[in-house]
């Protein structure tokens, strides 16, 4: 950690200080702090939301998890087994470490440090989630995050998709003075676009700080703004707020996003989103996230007669490792 480096960020395009008399930063109107719980076959997560931050608000997002960092023992490491999804859009980004993974669709891969698997499980999907037989027999680190992103109404019942966003494909750019290096993955920043196609419009991005360093970020000001810490210590908004690994800022209107890593012996690491909420009722169940009860219903019958996918038989028996 952190999953891409440069050697010398002053070499990367730079995002300009944004002109204090046309562009105002946004205040932070809360701050987050994740609870723990465990998820899949047993891994331990932090989210930040849902939980204290409703669905209403986290729009058009619907849930981050963090795992990690932390480095696992041999035999230690575990996934998510065979499991649906529909109406909404899956992001995993893998800080340290890999994952495999298989859908009833045929896909699969593994995903390695600084990779993205943008996953739409549209109209539905069955896939899994593994540690790689090396990561499992061999231990060592491990540290990820998925976003879950929401569909509108329209795009519910889409085709499922796969994006596969290399370490290689991220957009890399620095503040104007390189205190900070920026891995934008999906979005727009000052003019410079991530490699991932969204169907929701959404802005997001990793950054890294060194210590003492401040980046303004230009946002659009239609879009939600939140920064979550993965490590470290720092400030969120012009106005210096606090926060630490495991903590989501989220800010109110404005044109910019102020952070600032603490003056300490350690970068900070943080996840910079917001997107154009999609402002629709939501429905949701499990892995199943639409616009009313009876369509999660549906989705369930789907799910029970096989129809968004059968897992293949020769994975049928339990698995600590793709």
């Amino acid at each position: 950690m952190p999953a891409v480096t440069v050697d010398n960020p002053l070499v990367l395009p730079r995002i300009p200080r944004p002109d204090p008399g046309t562009s105002t930063p946004r205040r932070v109107a809360r701050v987050i702090t994740s609870h723990h719980q465990l998820e899949g076959a047993g891994f331990e997560i932090r989210r930040p939301f849902p939980g204290a931050m409703s669905l209403a608000e986290a729009d058009p997002f619907l849930l981050l998890d963090h795992m990690g960092p932390q480095v696992n023992a041999p035999e230690e490491a575990s996934g998510a087994p065979w499991h649906p999804h529909r109406g909404f859009e899956t992001v995993s980004y893998i800080l340290d470490g890999e994952i495999a993974h298989h859908d009833t669709n045929g896909g699969g891969g593994v995903i390695r440090e600084g990779d993205t698997q943008w996953m739409t499980a549209g109209g539905g999907i069955l896939h899994d989630e593994l540690p790689t037989e090396q990561m499992y027999r061999a231990g060592g680190p491990a540290h990820a995050v998925q976003l879950w992103v929401n569909l509108p109404a329209s795009l519910k019942m889409t085709n499922p998709r796969y994006q596969s966003i290399t370490r290689d494909d991220l957009r890399l750019l620095t503040s104007d003075d390189g205190g900070a290096l920026i891995r934008l993955i999906a979005g727009d920043v000052a003019g410079f676009t991530g490699p991932g196609s969204t169907h929701t419009p959404i802005t997001y991005a990793h950054a890294t700080l060194a210590p003492g360093a401040e980046v303004s970020v230009p946002w659009t000001p239609a879009f939600s703004a939140m920064a979550y810490v993965l490590t470290g210590h720092g400030s969120a908004g012009r106005e210096g707020r606090p926060v630490e690994g495991g903590q989501l800022a989220v800010f109110g209107p404005g044109d910019h996003v102020v952070l600032r890593a603490a003056d300490r012996n350690e970068p900070m690491d943080v996840l910079v989103l917001g997107g154009l909420p999609i402002r629709e009722p939501i429905a949701h169940y499990g892995p199943f996230v639409m616009n009313t009860r009876a369509e999660i219903n549906q989705a369930m019958e789907d799910f029970r007669a096989g129809r968004l996918g059968i897992v293949p038989a020769d994975q049928m028996a339990p698995r600590k490792f793709a």
